[in-house]
């Protein structure tokens, strides 16, 4: 192998390398807060009590853990499968497969599919202890796992069919448009993957989400009544409310509004709504005012465009993307580097290499500036809530969510900075109190 294509490798692995070690930084640098902090802070003390303090902390410490194993455990195999060049031996064993069905080398998109198809069973193997361990025992452990092994296996199966379904016919499409496009490929690729991704935003609510978990709509009652008062009030074109079985999968919670164009529907976790807990002897979930104060913090990311802010620059970063791919995947030594011969450029090989590893400080880099334009959005958000006179409300609920959930509170700088697409429990508090003394300064 000639020099140059080390090179390659090695500047792949460096940068890998490199991230690993400053994500395994922020983690021990949280793992300490978890270990280190025991006092309540002030603006908790009224709703939070020591042993759900502590209880927090220990799911913060067990999560923190199991994420540092999980990130060594990825960064050595990325390592592995770089340096013994078993991107080339996976495409080699998919050429093989594929002459079994009669397919020769040259229909490259049914090779490539056939790849997709071998590479996502193998991520989905080498995976698989890590997800079990974190459902079965972490997630059990603390009191959040529902699943059965018979509704987890089911469950997975049914997410490997679906992606299947889903990914091979668009890299089918995108491989063609690359091959023909010419030199505005990057163009016609660009459009293909927005009317891709504004198909799936669309269909996702009716279609895709009922085949894991079971949609039942609200019923009447005050609740019903104070939803469609609200979104009434605000003028969104609400269609539908539904409650969906969350607590059969876990007993985290959520609400969430869905629906691109026209008609929306709110959607809540059934594990959102107030109820005993007759084994733990505890009242879980939200009050019904609380549960408003949740919606019209959803409603205001209606309300500023958020979604659509975010698929606008979603779309930016596509092109960009895309346009970098079209300046690098005809270098050839992005494949030899990887083990192939002089010659054999698969399109899927660059798309993946280019894409995913030689963008990937570009994709590091975006992915810190998203998650602090996310938290930007979350406070406006909150704000928004606030100025619908749910200020109280909202603060109460985001509480109650934070100790059913074992959200531990504090976090340190640099790690929320790069990792928190939401503002921590306590800056969102504080931010709620300075938008209350700010309306009544005015």
């Amino acid at each position: 192998m000639k020099f140059d294509e080390d090179v390659i490798v090695f500047l792949i692995l460096l940068f890998s390398w490199g991230e690993c070690l400053w994500e395994l930084y922020l983690s021990l640098r949280q793992l300490k807060i978890y270990k280190t902090n025991n006092t309540i802070p002030n603006d908790l003390r009224e709703m939070l009590n020591e042993e759900s303090f502590k209880k927090a902390r220990l799911y913060g410490i067990d999560k923190s853990r199991f994420k540092i194993v999980k990130e060594l455990y990825s960064i050595i195999l990325t390592s592995v499968v770089l340096y013994k060049r078993w991107i080339y031996v996976a495409w080699q064993q998919s050429e093989d497969i594929a002459a079994y069905f009669h397919i020769t080398p040259e229909r490259e998109i049914l090779v490539s599919c056939v790849f997709m198809i071998f590479v996502t069973l193998f991520n989905f193997v080498v995976n698989m202890p890590f997800t079990i361990y974190g459902t079965f025992v972490l997630e059990q452990k603390h009191g959040f796992n529902k699943q059965t092994a018979g509704f987890f296996i089911k469950d997975q199966l049914k997410s490997l069919l679906l992606n299947f379904v889903i990914t091979l016919p668009i890299i089918s499409i995108a491989i063609y448009i690359i091959m023909l496009g010419g030199n505005m490929f990057v163009v016609w690729l660009w459009m293909f993957t927005t009317v891709a991704t504004l198909l799936l935003l669309t269909i996702y609510p009716s279609v895709i989400a009922p085949l894991f978990d079971k949609f039942v709509p609200l019923p009447d009652g005050s609740l019903r009544k104070g939803i469609e008062g609200l979104a009434s009030r605000l003028h969104f074109p609400l269609s539908q409310i539904y409650i969906v079985e969350g607590s059969k999968r876990s007993a985290h919670s959520n609400a969430y509004f869905s629906g691109l164009f026209g008609n929306k529907r709110i959607v809540l976790f059934d594990t959102l709504l107030e109820k005993f807990d007759e084994e733990k002897k505890i009242t879980t979930g939200c009050t019904e005012t609380e549960i408003l104060g949740v919606l019209a913090h959803e409603l205001g990311h209606w309300s500023c465009s958020h979604i659509y802010k975010s698929i606008a620059l979603t779309e930016v970063n596509l092109l960009l993307l895309f346009t970098a791919f079209g300046f690098l995947f005809k270098y050839s030594m992005l494949y030899t580097s990887l083990g192939f011969p002089a010659g054999q450029e698969p399109i899927i090989i660059g798309l993946i290499v280019v894409l995913q590893m030689i963008l990937a400080p570009y994709n590091s880099v975006l992915s810190f500036f998203a998650t602090a334009l996310s938290r930007k959005f979350e406070f406006e958000a909150d704000n928004f809530a606030v100025s619908l006179s749910y200020s109280n409300e909202l603060r109460s609920a985001l509480i109650k969510l934070g100790k059913d959930n074992l959200d531990y509170p504090i976090y340190d700088k640099l790690y929320s900075a790069w990792y928190h697409s939401h503002p921590t429990l306590l800056h969102r508090i504080e931010n709620i109190r300075n938008q209350i003394t700010n309306e009544k300064k005015d």
